[in-house]
């Protein structure tokens, strides 16, 4: 009998001891690092910046690089097990990702950090903020330094090398801010056909007027009498021009090029791209030659 306890108390300590090995080891993997999982392309540009050689720090961007806009987007299973090992969620707000719901429900303890939160100067159509914030530089630098500060109090640990980091990043925003003020603010031709709503607060930033849309919503293509409004208000552009997006197919584009005689011209949203070291001044270097091609475009005809 006392043989058989003495088995049973090496098996109780044992078990409690392997117990024991199992939380820490645990505990231990949730400290190794911080997870910071990004909605789309220009949060995950934002959120590398930020983050930028900090050790123990990991991003991880949640939407295949050349996803572009998250319109009507639907979470995947793969999204799902990314994000439930996560410990941040970087995401635009505004309306963009419709799907917040559902992962605040899933993962009731993930940090969510809206970029849009504070600051902001939205511009509202049909009731609804548009969301594509992040091509204003100026509405840019105010998701960077609410990124930054939401991470510096979800990770204080990294807080310091946080702010450090968003402060040099905001200095080169600054910098292809005032480049593009320079080369913008004096062109004779300021009315614009943008592909679809990306572009308003990249055009408020700029002095330019928006007066037609190729397709509202990309991927569905405009009705007859859209088509026919676009085509007359391409009419009576000064600088007879058309921009489309790298993401989406140019061919109504085509259509009322042919129909005007308007040149065809490429602006990038910035919302695809690489995931790698290289996607880390991929907003800058995108802007500037969206510059360019606004130069080329919008110059003297």
């Amino acid at each position: 009998m006392k043989h058989s306890l003495k088995i049973l108390f090496v098996l109780l300590s044992l078990c409690a001891l392997i117990a024991g090995c199992g939380t820490q080891s645990s505990n231990t993997a949730k400290k190794d690092g911080f997870r910071i999982v990004t909605s789309f392309y220009p949060m995950y540009i934002d959120a590398i910046n930020i983050t930028k050689g900090i050790d123990g720090v990991s991003v991880t961007n949640m939407t295949k690089p050349q996803t572009g806009c998250l319109h009507d987007y639907q979470l995947t299973t793969e999204d799902m097990k990314t994000l439930e090992k996560a410990d941040a969620f970087i995401v635009n707000g505004a309306g963009m990702e419709s799907f917040l719901d559902k992962v605040i429900k899933a993962q009731k303890n993930l940090k969510l950090i809206d970029a849009s939160k504070e600051n902001i100067d939205f511009i509202v159509e049909n009731g609804e903020p548009n969301p594509h914030v992040w091509l204003s530089v100026t509405a840019n630098i105010e998701q960077v330094k609410n990124i930054t500060a939401q991470l510096k109090t979800a990770d204080p640990k990294h807080a310091d090398a946080y702010q450090k980091n968003s402060d040099e990043y905001i200095k080169k925003l600054e910098a292809i801010k005032k480049e593009m003020h320079a080369a913008l603010d004096t062109v004779p031709n300021k009315d614009i056909v943008t592909f679809h709503e990306a572009f308003p607060y990249f055009a408020k930033e700029f002095n330019l007027k928006i007066i037609g849309v190729i397709e509202r919503e990309p991927g569905t293509e405009p009705t007859p009498d859209e088509l026919k409004t676009t085509i007359a208000q391409v009419n009576t552009l000064k600088a007879k021009v058309l921009f489309t997006e790298p993401q989406y197919s140019p061919n109504v584009a085509k259509t009322i090029a042919r129909e005007t005689g308007a040149e065809i011209f490429t602006l990038d949203p910035v919302v695809t791209g690489e995931s790698n070291e290289k996607a880390i001044d991929a907003y800058i270097k995108t802007m500037r030659q969206n510059m360019e091609t606004l130069k080329k475009a919008l110059g003297t005809k």
